[in-house]
């Protein structure tokens, strides 16, 4: 059981659309609610291995590797959420 080629490939477009960018998480989007949701959560900070670190992080480096599996699986997710939020 793999990931479906599609969700690797549509990670990075994904997470570019709700907000988690190269330069890091857009302000006013998407992944800026997740964010202040996530650290109002955890008493002020964003939990390291959390969705949204980890998120945070592709957006930021790219993908490859492991991060390319778990971005794929929690990108996939996010997808889903965003497309039911559209």
């Amino acid at each position: 059981h793999g990931l479906p080629s599609g969700a690797v490939v549509s990670a990075p477009i994904v997470l570019g659309a709700v907000g988690f960018t190269s330069v890091g998480i857009a302000a006013g989007s998407y992944a800026a609610s997740m964010m202040s949701a996530a650290a109002i959560a955890n008493g002020g900070g964003v939990a390291a291995g959390s969705a949204v670190a980890v998120l945070q992080s592709a957006g930021m480096a790219g993908l490859s590797g492991a991060a390319t599996a778990a971005v794929g699986t929690v990108g996939g997710a996010v997808g889903g959420l965003v497309a039911a939020l559209i």
